[in-house]
């Protein structure tokens, strides 16, 4: 763990080599992201589901609504590289959407849009060969991305995101 509050769990590494191993620990944390955010706010009531995990930062609210935003859109991703040659995918503004006024929803609806997109995602992760985790996209603003890099940037993502809760709760004492 780090003690960078906007880090808990440090920095993406893109230069990661993607062993088999390594590929199945990724599958594995898509699978169980739903329980682990789910645990991450259990019993909370909307005045702790409405602090910032750090000064100047997200809501346990927004966060859990960005993962369903997010992970929504990583599962299009997915689909898109798994169905097109090399697709450019679109960028969005994520700060934006986190002030939108569906973030001010009960997270169960964010939790049930979490449940479904990753039971989905992981039946067809669990089901691509190693060709296709070499297919490709590319992201407007960072690159070029191999599927399978791209599953560990949402490895990474789920736990940093789920750290961003569990941390915060540590701190306060919940």
């Amino acid at each position: 763990m780090s003690d960078d509050l906007r880090f808990p769990i440090g920095r993406f590494n893109s230069d990661i080599e993607v062993t088999e191993n390594l590929l199945k620990s990724f599958i594995k944390t898509i699978e169980k992201l739903p329980d682990e955010i789910s645990n991450a706010v259990k019993d909370l009531n909307d005045e702790q589901l409405d602090t910032e995990y750090r000064p100047d930062g997200w809501t346990v609210r927004q966060v859990v609504h960005h993962v369903a935003d997010s992970h929504l859109n990583s599962y299009c991703r997915f689909k898109l590289a798994l169905t097109e040659e090399n697709p450019t995918i679109r960028a969005y503004y994520e700060d934006r959407w986190a002030e939108l006024p569906d973030n001010e929803m009960p997270i169960d609806v964010s939790i049930n849009i979490i449940d479904g997109v990753h039971l989905r995602w992981s039946k067809i992760l669990n089901s691509m060969s190693n060709e296709d985790f070499r297919r490709t996209l590319v992201h407007p603003e960072s690159g070029n991305w191999t599927l399978d890099k791209f599953l560990g940037l949402y490895d990474w993502h789920s736990k940093h995101h789920t750290a961003h809760i569990t941390t915060l709760r540590e701190r306060k004492g919940w």
